[in-house]
């Protein structure tokens, strides 16, 4: 008698993508996503993960020529580049990272900066979903860019707080330093978030911390991902600038589980894909003791209500 399970499993295989684009350069950072998505198909990875603002890149380091009180015609100049390379959503780098990630077989989320489609003046911190197929499954604009960042990105909304509830489990996630916003994780606990995604540009040994945290918090898987950007980076793009160390981003990418183990990284000092295995079973084992939007949330005690936020997102509702 034949006693193989035909139950699915609950396992799914998760790649983490350590790497940095050529900056301002949306062509060629989308070519080189592709052949970092492929390379993940290869190892027959269920979710793959950029990092924040893959296309066209983080800028870090840039002022774009603002102070308080003024801007330069140099700085404006360079602001453009950057709309210039960057991505509109829907449009022909959503078409490009969707049949990548349709030829992989895997979901995909992955960090672009994004245009306004109506005011055509306005650029967007944003992680966009593809399911198996290649559909754009949705979006999240960065609540709050971070200091200096405010010169270059506007601000999401509610409408963005989602969970996307797969067949490989409920994915969502948040971006840098919204990680640190407790109720903007709360909205995605109370999805019942089982694989959150943190792209982020922070590399400190903190920001890792920070992870585990939010892995125990959410039960939840979390997949931590950032950038390894060198001064060869900057300068194929920008010029030579002497005054550059030679890391300006050493990564941290990681994968928690929802006990707080670190299942992979953190990968520090050279681009790679990390990968785990993730049994979701272990996100309900580990709300046993400890749901902080079930039975430890209090509602009695404590309410959240967020403006414009919808309903999760299926992915039978995209079409």
């Amino acid at each position: 008698m034949d006693k193989t399970s035909t139950a699915p499993s609950s396992l799914l295989r998760a790649a983490v993508v350590q790497a940095a684009p050529p900056l301002f350069d949306l062509e060629g950072g989308i070519d080189k996503a592709v052949d970092l998505i492929r390379r993940a198909g290869r190892e027959r990875a269920d979710l793959i993960l950029l990092p924040e603002a893959y296309l066209p890149g983080y800028p870090r380091g840039l002022d774009f020529g603002a102070l308080v009180g003024s801007r330069s015609p140099e700085g404006r100049d360079l602001w453009k580049r950057y709309y210039d390379n960057s991505v509109d959503v829907p449009g022909p780098a959503t078409e490009r990272l969707g049949q990548a990630a349709a030829e992989a077989g895997a979901y995909l989320a992955v960090g672009v900066t994004e245009r306004d489609p109506d005011t055509r003046g306005t650029l967007y911190c944003t992680v966009l979903y593809f399911g198996r197929d290649g559909r754009l499954l949705g979006r999240h604009r960065k609540l709050k860019p971070t200091g200096t960042e405010r010169i270059i990105w506007g601000e999401g909304d509610g409408g963005g707080l989602l969970v996307l509830d797969t067949e490989i489990g409920r994915i969502g996630g948040l971006i840098c330093w919204e990680n640190y916003m407790p109720l903007a994780r709360t909205a995605l606990y109370r999805q019942g978030v089982q694989i959150y995604l943190a792209p982020t540009a922070d590399a400190r040994d903190t920001w890792h911390a920070s992870m585990i945290h939010i892995a125990l918090e959410g039960r939840c898987f979390v997949l931590g991902c950032n950038q390894f950007v060198t001064r060869e980076v900057h300068e194929a793009a920008l010029g030579p600038d002497a005054k550059l160390p030679g890391i300006l981003c050493r990564g941290g990418s990681t994968i928690i589980s929802p006990h707080g183990e670190v299942l992979a990284g953190p990968l520090y000092g050279r681009e790679g894909i990390l990968y785990a295995d993730l049994d979701l079973g272990e996100t309900v084992r580990g709300k046993f003791d400890f749901d902080v939007a079930g039975h430890y949330a209090r509602p009695d005690v404590f309410d959240l209500r967020i403006n414009g936020q919808p309903p999760p997102l299926r992915p039978e509702a995209a079409d």
